[in-house]
């Protein structure tokens, strides 16, 4: 998070020299470097420990599709969201009040001038859905596996590039309430924080129904370890 808030700082303030007057080039600039954060952070000691899922919804989609264990989705949602709280928290210290510009708004991903939330709502969760889908690609086909991370940085990378400058191409729910409890701007939370949850069930349940008499996954979260029983 610290991050994603400090390239948004840098490429979409004006009065950044870095300043990309372009919003569909600068979302892909960080869609870009995100995507090679997340890639750096999964194949990373403790990424390979953990698993490095960095998103509610992605621990709650291993969990419906058997690859992760469900006692604990709860203390990696919470690891999760207070490490968003914290990177926003600290970009917030660094940087100071230009983040609270109305450009910038605290890092937050924002939708189209004028486009309704239950739009964004709907944008957001079908691409986490598709993003499940994913996932559930790599844990059936496990001689395909060692691909997923770079399949999983890439898909989030094409999100905030292709979706940003639309509904904000958050995709997850850690990624936007950090910045909103930072900034106190809460406008259309409940969309991003529901839609991505929303997104991964449906996903979930089109998974199921595409494989439903595939055995559980020998893989355990992105790590490629064995699943415990």
């Amino acid at each position: 998070m610290f991050v994603v808030v400090t390239a948004v700082r840098w490429l979409m303030d004006p009065g950044s020299p870095m300043f990309i007057a372009d919003a569909h080039a600068a979302l892909a600039v960080i869609g870009a470097l995100v995507a090679v954060v997340l890639l750096g952070l999964i194949l990373s000691p403790p990424g390979r420990q953990s698993g490095a899922h960095l998103n509610p919804a992605v621990s709650l989609a291993l969990w419906l599709m058997r690859a992760f264990p469900g006692r604990t989705v709860a203390p990696y949602i919470a690891a999760q969201l207070l490490g968003a709280l914290a990177g926003t928290a600290l970009a917030r210290l660094v940087w100071g009040p230009v983040l609270d510009t109305a450009v910038l708004s605290g890092g937050l991903a924002r939708p189209a001038p004028g486009l309704p939330a239950a739009v964004v709502f709907a944008i957001e969760a079908a691409s986490f859905s598709a993003v499940t889908l994913l996932v559930g690609f790599f844990l059936v086909h496990h001689e395909y596996v060692r691909p997923m991370p770079y399949a999983v940085a890439l898909a989030v990378g094409l999100i905030i590039a292709l979706l940003g400058p639309v509904s904000g191409g958050a995709a997850n729910p850690a990624r936007q309430l950090g910045p909103a409890l930072v900034s106190g701007n809460t406008v259309d939370l409940w969309a991003y924080l529901t839609a991505p949850l929303l997104g991964t069930v449906l996903g979930a349940l089109i998974h199921h129904y595409l494989v439903p008499k595939c055995a559980p996954p020998s893989t355990y979260c992105l790590s490629g370890r064995p699943a415990p029983r």
